[in-house]
């Protein structure tokens, strides 16, 4: 696989967890549960728990959202740039 595409499908992974985390946040808010876990990757020293914060978790949704969609626009460029090589070398 080229390194672009594996990048960019790295990127999309990224962003599916950190929305996965979040919502998962959100739910837990509404079940009284007010630990928040985070998405991040487990090879790095832990941070203390914290509380939930709804306006910051609307944040990280909306974030992870827009670089769901970069990471795809990075994805797509890559696949056009490819086939157009393609049709050029055919």
């Amino acid at each position: 696989m080229n390194v672009a595409l594996s990048t960019a499908m790295s990127g999309i992974s990224a962003a599916e967890e950190r929305l996965r985390a979040s919502a998962s946040n959100i739910a837990n808010l509404a079940a009284g549960n007010q630990s928040r876990p985070s998405a991040e990757p487990n090879n790095v020293d832990k941070r203390p728990e914290r509380e939930i914060n709804l306006p910051n978790e609307v944040v990280e949704q909306q974030s992870a959202s827009y670089a769901f969609v970069a990471n795809l626009k990075v994805l797509q460029t890559q696949l056009n740039t490819t086939g157009a090589l393609l049709d050029i070398k055919a």
